[in-house]
Parts: C-alpha cells; structure tokens; sequence
C-alpha cells in the first residue's frame, strides 16, 4: 500500500500538471460516471494529500477524495516533467537536508524540457518516457480519466474514490491523526503523544492506526520502530513520553526525505556510494523491512517476520528486546 510519502508526490504532480487548467473527467469502465460528469469541464483549484488520502479540489465546490489502498495507482502520461526530485517548502526542510540525495532514476522534476512519457505512480514509481499517441488509449479497468491539454491522469483499483463538498472533506480530514507536512509540526507532536500516550495499545499496530497519525504504513512502521530500538509489543502507554515525541521527529525526518527522493530512505549515515545504491536497490534501503532470515545490519541477528494485524511486521529480537 503506497505510504505517506507517495500521496504527497501524487499531489505534487497534480499540481505541477494539472492545476488551474480546465480538466475533461471521465470513467472509461463506468463505475465514476457520474462523478466524473461532475467535475468535467471546471478547473481543478488545488491538490491536497493528507496522509493517505489525495484531495482534488474543483472550482463547483466539489472534492474528489480517492484512496489508493493496496491496489490502487495513479497513471500519468503526456508531457510530465521528470528528472529531479519533487519537493515543497515543507518537505525541504529535513533537519538532516545535506543527506538527501534530490535526482535519481524514479524521481520527478523539472530538469529539462517535458517529455512524452508514461508514469505510474503507487507504492513504486515507474516511468517509461517517449510516449506516442497522446492521449493513449486507456489501459485496463480506468476508474476515473482526469485530462488537459498536454497530460493525462488514469485512476485504477482504489479502495476510495467518491466526490465530497467541503464539508465532506473536513469530516474526512478531522478524523485523521496528524500529518507533518499539512499540520503545525510543533501542534502534531503534541496532538500525537497526548492521544498515543493513553492507549494500551501495542506501539506496532498504533503506528499504522491513520486516527493517530497519518501516514505511516507497514515499512515505514517497521523501519521507525526499529530506529528507535522499541520492541514492538510494547504498549504505547508503557513507552517514555520522549519515546513519543521522538517517534514523530522521526516520522517527520522520514517523510520529508520520502517526498524529496520519492523512496522510503531509511539509513542514516551511509557514505556517498552507499547512498547511491539504496536510492537505486530497495534491497540496501532499509534496517529491517523484508529482511526476515537475514543478519540484522547492527548486530547479526537474525530478523524475525510475525503477523500483527493481519500485517507482516519485520523487527530484530536482540536490538529490540
């Protein structure tokens, strides 16, 4: 399920690509038929991503709220500028900013002229550029078709996609736990541990709770866990208040790394080489997610895999006792 990091990109992309410009809906395989007729022909005003949901806003008053889930991506193609990395005020402002590598292969930007291309975007950015016919035809069971002038945004196998007015945004929005790169970061924090800080709940399956905080998914989950050397199972009121509040600084260092670089990055400290191939090799880009059965990168034991509502949590039985 694509995390945090990658809905604040697709917002991005929508901005970049769609913003301001009259925008023709459709639904090719007809379930969002009449939610696309809707929207067509009035201008998208803003693009919002909180946590895991996307918001785009249209100039009748109308919000399209769309949900990725597991299954769903966004396509984009036509002339999307990509090369360097997306990134916002907020999401440029990582304490540890000279560690971020901002261009690689699977991040978008502006470098260059735009070019005809096909991306795909879901947990895993993919592009394939020189695209030929514009607009392609659609690909497979296209929920909602979002197109301008010079791009083309395809819907496919979200778990949500439904139109809201503003007040159906709010409800949506004021149920979700805090997001750094929408709330007060300072407020989030506090919003965060006073709610956390009172639930006998497991701090694993918290993390992933989006009325506690949003954004956080299974890797992000296992890698922040892991991180601050917190045993899994233990419940969110037993861990220190600090704990608390050092578990959201780190989410707020990770997403906004995970913006910039368009990849959950998180290994810190790694020489420029190192660097270059974790952004390159998912393999080498994390502490512990899917390394189950292989040596823990600190102490050499091995990483142990358990279901934990109804998610796989990766974790290391020493470093995290």
């Amino acid at each position: 399920m694509p995390e945090g990091h990658s809905i604040h990109r697709i917002a991005l992309q929508f901005e970049r690509n769609f913003l301001g410009q009259e925008i023709s809906a459709s639904s090719p395989q007809g379930r969002f038929a009449k939610g696309a007729a809707e929207i067509s022909n009035h201008s998208m005003v803003e693009s919002r991503a909180v946590g895991k949901n996307l918001f785009l806003g249209f100039d009748n008053d109308l919000w399209l709220r769309v949900h990725l889930g597991i299954y769903g991506a966004w396509d984009f193609a036509g002339e999307i500028q990509a090369g360097a990395a997306l990134t916002t005020p907020a999401a440029s402002k990582s304490d540890n900013h000279s560690s971020v590598v901002g261009e690689h292969e699977d991040s978008l930007g502006s470098i260059g002229a735009p070019r005809r291309t096909r991306l795909r975007m879901a947990e895993i950015e993919n592009s394939e550029p020189e695209l030929g016919r514009f607009p392609p035809e659609p690909i497979g069971q296209v929920r909602v078709r979002l197109l301008v002038d010079t791009a083309v945004a395809d819907l496919r196998g979200p778990t949500i996609c439904e139109l809201l007015d503003e007040a159906g945004v709010s409800q949506v929005v004021g149920a979700l736990g805090p997001d750094p790169l929408v709330d007060d970061v300072n407020l989030g924090e506090e919003r965060f541990v006073e709610v956390a800080g009172k639930k006998r709940t497991p701090i694993a399956p918290l993390l992933m709770d989006q009325k506690v905080i949003s954004g956080i998914g299974n890797i992000y989950r296992a890698e922040m866990l892991f991180r601050a050397r917190i045993n899994p199972h233990t419940l969110a009121t037993d861990l220190p208040e600090e704990t608390l509040r050092e578990l959201w600084r780190d989410w707020v260092k990770l997403l906004r790394i995970g913006v910039e670089t368009g990849q959950i990055l998180t290994m810190d400290g790694l020489n420029e080489a190192d660097h270059a191939r974790a952004l390159a090799n998912r393999a080498d880009r994390h502490w512990v997610y899917q390394r189950a059965g292989l040596p823990c990168r600190v102490c050499g034991t091995n990483i142990v895999v358990e279901v934990v509502a109804g998610r796989k949590l990766y974790w290391c039985p020493k470093c995290q006792a």
